[in-house]
């Protein structure tokens, strides 16, 4: 062990390069640091020199992280998570806390869940900031990397999530699948849809590349049957947009479906085949836990969600 390479490094330069993984942005760090963009510079100068690495270059218009500076991305992550607890062991007072958080989530999940949630919040942690993201912009990568603390998402629960071991998925609220489409559909007036009915139509599926193929889609394709899907957008509601304009069907979130402004004015019907069981989830960092703050804020998501869905 290296003693004396170690003690020039500090967690002010640990603190820059994770916030520097985040924004890729010196300027934005800064902001964020409360710095000036010369001493984010100089800080990340120094720290070039510890490691012998660029960790950061131009390409483009763009700051790009090096091999290195990714790779040490998460273990910064839990030093800094590490850290923190260990200057917060007082009680955590979400009245005075002035930290942020940062979620992400599909709009259909706001929708759903995050609106009324956040105005719970706000009224318990008055002088927090909420910072939510579009899934489809930050995903998986973001809670390892420490730039995102939670993501909620409904998904396919007879699959299993992303291999990955670091996070932790919890389900918050179960659901299930129904086939949504415009009032006026051939199929709308039928008490009940059968499989042929079910894919005698073209249908809008939801793209989201982090999830595996839901189990229903994998029952088909071992029946030689498939769903025509002309349409991939990225969220619920545009999906239900596009069945207000259209005889496309779309297979949705019933717990959204009964809530959505979009899908006001769609027919329902029930699912003609076993989709599988649904849920929506909340997933972390599996080190997020070790902050207090975090570790409130999860209790306050399982709190709301279990009095709000019963």
């Amino acid at each position: 062990m290296d003693l004396a390479k170690l003690s020039r490094i500090s967690m002010k330069h640990l603190i820059t390069l994770h916030v520097m993984l985040d924004t890729l942005s010196v300027t934005a760090s800064a902001e964020r640091l409360c710095l000036s963009p010369s001493s984010v510079s100089k800080t990340l100068s120094q720290l070039r020199l510890s490691l012998d690495d660029e960790l950061f270059y131009r390409h483009g218009n763009k700051l790009v992280a090096t091999p290195l500076a990714r790779r040490l991305g998460p273990s910064v992550h839990q030093i800094i998570n590490d850290m923190n607890q260990l200057v917060t062991q007082e009680a955590f007072n979400p009245a005075d806390y002035k930290g942020r958080f940062s979620l992400a989530m599909r709009e259909s999940t706001f929708e759903l869940l995050a609106a009324k949630f956040m105005a719970h919040m706000l009224t318990l942690a008055p002088n927090i900031r909420l910072d939510i993201f579009a899934k489809e912009s930050i995903g998986f990568d973001g809670l390892v990397k420490g730039s995102l603390d939670f993501i909620v998402l409904p998904h396919d629960r007879s699959q299993p999530p992303i291999s990955r071991q670091e996070l932790v998925w919890e389900t918050l609220i179960n659901d299930e699948m129904v086939c949504l489409m415009n009032p006026e559909h051939p199929l709308a007036s039928q008490a009940q849809i059968s499989i042929d009915d079910y894919l005698s139509f073209s249908h809008i599926s939801i793209s989201d590349s982090d999830l595996n193929v839901p189990f229903f889609e994998m029952q088909l394709a071992q029946q030689s049957r498939n769903r025509a899907v002309p349409i991939s957008v990225s969220d619920f509601g545009s999906a239900a947009l596009l069945c207000h304009h259209s005889e496309l069907l779309f297979t949705s979130s019933r717990r959204w479906a009964e809530t959505a402004f979009q899908a006001k004015g769609l027919v329902t019907k029930a699912m003609p085949l076993d989709y599988g069981k649904v849920a929506y989830s909340l997933v972390w960092h599996k080190q997020s836990m070790n902050d207090p703050a975090l570790r409130w804020l999860y209790e306050q998501l399982l709190e709301f969600t279990q009095a709000e869905f019963k």
